[in-house]
């Protein structure tokens, strides 16, 4: 076989990205680059840094890159259960910036560099969850003439409880990045085709409804801070399930608590008694979460209602509320769905531990418990939701828990029946109270779900925390039994600009090392690769710095470090990824494997998007690359820039 050296023509994407200059050599202080073998002047306590500088990555560790030279200071000298601290002597800041390479955990305060001026942590900078070191950068032309001490700590004792630091040099010219933070939904790490708030702690997607042309996301939401507290219902709304304009807060704390998870209705019937006009009211059924707030000091966790006849704008809380009295621990979360059967609605709660109820009501006032449900492994945000087998009539009921583990079963009004145990639908590190949408039209009938990204990081944004994009919900039966498949919208579609695709089928074939496909710096796309690996295949993707890898051997992907069974169909594996500016979405085999992720990229690898094969040969039979619009309407890709031709390189 020919060795392949094909020139393909793709679209050239690309933005500019925001960046200093890099500090000039003949400038360059470097304080400490850890090449010897012990820390030399430096002071040590505890044992997480070991006798010295380790040579790249210690036992256990996952690979570690980006240092300079031979060796860094690395942490995890006998995992990350260990701890200490390691003090550099005392300097003149004789420059305008403090640069230094940085890996290891994300853990402000535990596992960070620190510089000290007298006794004040005056710069801190955590680790990005990577074992890959980028460069950080102070600004320290305030400090200049002062005297000072580099401090690196790890108190962490969990997952990411270690830090990693190398090249700490003095400039006049910063070495990272700018990151912008001011410039209103084009910030450096503000995702830009997934929901965040305009500024502040979002966290658990509520009251998820359509009514008059729109969707609504309800979310807790933090008025006032960055970080968790002061819950409140956030409030956006939708045309399409992809641009969404967020709104004034739609309910808010008050003396029975802080306005926890819950979820919204269209009482079409007005079995509540609070439409006006003919028009019937939107119902959201909340948790007051008593004693998290000086104002509900001493009450329990109840359940509330209130009510919208304008559309959702605004809301009524309902007089007589609690219509739910406190019943055990920290009962919470009420999902509402109307059972058309029996004319009544169905209510799923949390309850305690990993036990769920089961509640019915007339008219969403008077609630009558008749079912305890455990589910092992789960806990908050109870889902219920009934959903037909996908090319069949059959009709399953499911309950699911915050991760995402579901029961299918079947529910008669006043019983639900388990098929089976829990099962997993979402194999990422971040995917939360998962809800799905009430009252979609019976004409679209899909079942449509948005999961909070528990767990992202966003350095140095106005804004804390994203959502997943929604995605429909399907039932498929397989050799196994019944499983939920999910998938992105088909809206999605309209952030599309510019399809590129690959000439298909093509070989990687065997010491064909690597492809890069494009620079696509900072870009943001949807992009769906089909391919069949050999016997002992191992394709893997370089997207942003983050490794994506399947095993043929095993029949495994693994994204960002979280490895799960994706089984060849007849001999074939179709993925597919949405990749934001902190997000990898995975789905493989159209939807049964799902992996919600959140990443903080790598400044020196923002741009890359690469495929490198080992062992036996990838029959690639299709390629499809879909850069997207901002959601926001920011420019990610000038006019004069968006249509050039591009090889595709055979890199040995």
């Amino acid at each position: 076989m020919l060795m392949l050296r094909l020139l393909i023509a793709l679209a050239l994407i690309f933005v500019m990205i925001r960046a200093a200059p890099v500090a000039s050599a003949d400038d360059d202080i470097v304080f400490a680059d850890f090449e010897n073998a012990t820390y030399g002047s430096w002071t040590v306590t505890g044992d997480a840094f070991g006798p010295g500088p380790a040579q790249g990555a210690l036992p256990n560790q996952m690979p570690v890159s980006g240092y300079l030279g031979h060796s860094l200071v690395n942490s995890f000298f006998h995992g990350d259960g260990s701890t200490g601290t390691l003090t550099s002597p005392l300097f003149t800041i004789n420059r305008s910036f403090i640069n230094f390479l940085i890996g290891g955990g994300n853990h402000p305060g535990e596992t960070c560099i620190n510089l000290l001026v007298g006794d004040r942590t005056v710069r801190t900078t955590s680790g990005p969850d990577s074992e890959h070191l980028d460069w950080a950068s102070w600004d320290v032309s305030a400090l200049r003439g002062k005297s000072g001490k580099i401090q690196i700590v790890d108190t962490a004792t969990g997952g990411w409880g270690h830090i990693c630091v190398d090249q700490i040099t003095l400039s006049d010219s910063r070495k990272a990045p700018v990151i912008v933070s001011d410039v209103l939904y084009d910030e450096t790490y503000r995702p830009q085709f997934h929901f965040t708030a305009k500024t502040n702690w979002l966290n658990d997607p509520n009251g998820l409804v359509y009514y008059a042309g729109e969707y609504h996301l309800f979310f807790q939401h933090n008025p006032s801070g960055i970080d968790w507290g002061n819950m409140t219902w956030g409030h956006a709304v939708s045309k399409d399930l992809v641009h969404w304009k967020q709104l004034p807060d739609a309910i808010k704390p008050d003396k029975l608590g802080t306005i926890f998870s819950g979820s919204a209705v269209v009482d079409w019937h007005n079995t509540s008694g609070f439409g006006v006009g003919g028009e019937p009211p939107i119902i959201a059924m909340y948790t007051a979460a008593g004693d998290t707030s000086p104002e509900s000091k001493g009450a329990p966790f109840t359940q509330c209602i209130a009510y919208s006849n304008d559309k959702g704008r605004t809301f009524t809380k309902y007089g007589s509320n609690p219509v739910l009295p406190h019943i055990v621990g920290g009962n919470r979360d009420p999902k509402l769905v109307w059972f058309k059967p029996t004319r009544s609605w169905t209510l799923a709660l949390y309850l305690d531990g990993d036990e769920y109820g089961l509640f019915t009501s007339p008219n969403l006032k008077q609630w009558k418990q008749i079912q305890t449900i455990k589910m092992p492994g789960s806990s908050e945000c109870p889902d219920f939701f009934p959903i037909k087998v996908q090319g069949e009539k059959t009709q399953k009921w499911v309950l699911t828990g915050a991760n995402g583990h579901y029961i299918i079963g079947d529910y008669d009004g006043a019983l639900f029946k388990p098929d089976g145990p829990p099962q997993v639908s979402d194999t990422g590190a971040n995917y939360y109270a998962v809800q799905t949408y009430s009252d979609i039209p019976a004409k679209d009938g899909r079942r449509i779900q948005i999961a909070w990204m528990s767990g992202g990081k966003y350095p140095e944004m106005p804004f804390n925390q994203q959502m997943s994009f929604p995605c429909e919900l399907t039932l498929r039966r397989f050799p196994e039994g019944l499983r939920l498949c999910r998938n992105p919208v088909k809206e999605i579609q309209k952030l599309y600009f510019h399809k590129v695709t690959l000439e298909t089928p093509f070989v990687l074939a065997k010491d064909e090392r690597k492809y890069s496909y494009a620079t696509v710096n900072g870009i943001v796309y949807d992009l769906a690769v089909e391919f069949e690996p050999g016997p002992a295949s191992d394709l893997s993707f370089d997207v942003k710095g983050a490794k994506i890898a399947y095993n043929s051997r095993e029949q495994t992907i693994t994204c960002l470090g979280r490895t799960t069974l994706l089984p060849q169909v007849h001999g074939q594996v179709k993925l597919r990824l949405l990749v934001d500016r902190t997000s990898i979405e995975l789905f493989g085999n159209d939807g049964r494997v799902s992996m919600t992720s959140c990443f903080v990229p790598s400044p020196t690898k923002n741009s890359k998007l690469s495929m490198l094969v080992d062992g036996d040969s990838v029959h690639v039979k299709s390629f499809e690359l879909n850069p997207m619009r901002s959601i926001w309407g920011t420019e990610l890709f000038p006019a004069s820039m968006r249509s050039s031709a591009i090889q595709r390189h055979n890199e040995q």
